[in-house]
């Protein structure tokens, strides 16, 4: 190699027909591993994972404090008062959490941006 114009003696070596099979080999196993394992299908949508969260939250709390109200009242022997309380702080919390959701949503789009 020559000091003065900077270029490499070795001349580039074309592609052998082995390299490309290998290539046509490799793009092809790729897609089909990405087909097997669902890696080329589109994310889902962001608002339909938003929904699925708020809806979540709202079955879970109004579940779950009917559940821990209806377990108290069969312990403690005070049937429909822990049931009600609890099925109300249940409801209370899931409205709560879902208020959350909103609002971090609200902030996101306007951090994004995307006011509407």
């Amino acid at each position: 190699m020559s000091e003065s114009d900077g270029k490499d003696e070795f001349r580039p070596v074309d592609q052998d027909r082995r390299l490309s099979s290998i290539d046509e080999r490799l793009e092809r196993l790729e897609a089909s591993e990405a087909k097997r394992t669902g890696r080329d299908r589109p994310g889902a949508d962001p608002n339909a994972r938003l929904a699925n969260r708020v809806l979540a939250d709202l079955i879970g709390g109004i579940a779950g404090g009917a559940l821990m109200g209806w377990l108290a009242d069969r312990l403690f022997g005070t049937w429909p008062w822990g049931f009600m309380i609890l099925l109300f702080l249940g409801i209370v919390v899931a409205f709560r959490n879902i208020f959350r959701i909103a609002n971090g949503a609200a902030v996101a789009a306007r951090a994004d941006g995307d006011e509407r």
